[in-house]
């Protein structure tokens, strides 16, 4: 039997610069599922993103939804893509064992945690502040850096992930430290500075977009009292749940998440095409 992708629509492009484009999945000519193909609209071109993959419950467990996986690769590197990524959601358990099964890894990982009614007390001799502007200027230039390291570990070619973060940081944050909804703190522990903590109050929620120890004051729980701190932020905003997203291979800040409740929504997976 050969199976094969079928376009059923032009190539689809879009204002925010991607392009998409769904294939019919057909065995011997014969539909038995979808795919839709796009491109990143975080990393650009070079990214392709399996957007949508599904096979009809009586073709299931034959091998189809692997064969469409590889042939969108091929379609990704005839658009010029460099990599393909896809994010799975939480509990979709056949899906990540597909994508391992065909080199994928891991690049991170969305959590979220529910939130209770009074929010968390901070350890004795903790306490927060807002940052100053000099700090928070200080804070954006190192932030901006070491996001754009995280990509570049992670296969990103180095000019793209600095594009990225300016890009990220521009579009986040317009107003800089004043922009509506963003909440920049210090931790001080005993009257040291030991950590910093961004928080975006969203519509429905609130995230953590940026958490961090210094290192000299790691291992002394000072992570796990940012994050204590970021739900006291989001309760007395009126949030009842809190996001975050951590890195592939963090395994110190997944176990952290965990044990403080935090449950993994999605995964986002990544392969090179050679």
């Amino acid at each position: 039997m050969t199976t094969t992708l079928r376009p059923v629509e032009p190539l689809q492009q879009h204002p925010d610069g991607t392009r998409s484009r769904r294939f019919q999945v057909c065995v011997n000519s014969r539909p038995v599922g979808e795919i839709r193909l796009g491109t990143s609209p975080a990393l650009g071109a070079s990214v392709a993103r399996i957007l949508d993959l599904r096979i009809a419950e009586p073709d299931r467990r034959r091998g189809r939804a692997t064969v469409a996986a590889l042939a969108a690769e091929e379609v990704a590197r005839g658009w010029g893509c460099r990599q393909i990524e896809a994010v799975v959601p939480a509990g979709a358990q056949a899906a990540l064992r597909l994508a391992d099964a065909l080199g994928y890894t891991v690049r991170s990982r969305g959590m979220e945690k529910r939130l209770g009614a009074g929010p968390p007390e901070l350890p004795r001799g903790s306490r927060a502040r807002a940052m100053t502007p000099d700090e928070f200027e200080a804070w954006y230039a190192y932030e901006e850096r070491e996001y754009a390291r995280n990509w570049i570990e992670r296969g990103v070619p180095e000019e793209l992930a600095h594009a990225k973060s300016r890009q990220d940081h521009e579009t986040l944050l317009p107003r800089g430290q004043e922009t509506e909804g963003m909440i920049f703190s210090l931790l001080e522990h005993e009257g040291t500075r030991v950590g910093t903590l961004w928080v975006a109050l969203q519509e429905d929620k609130a995230y953590v977009f940026d958490v961090e120890t210094g290192a000299e004051h790691r291992g002394r729980g000072h992570g796990r009292t940012l994050l204590l701190l970021a739900e006291r932020q989001a309760i007395g905003a009126g949030r009842t749940v809190l996001g975050l997203n951590v890195f592939g291979g963090n395994t110190p800040a997944e176990r952290l998440y965990a044990s403080l409740g935090y449950e993994t929504t999605s995964s986002s997976v990544t392969k090179p095409l050679l």
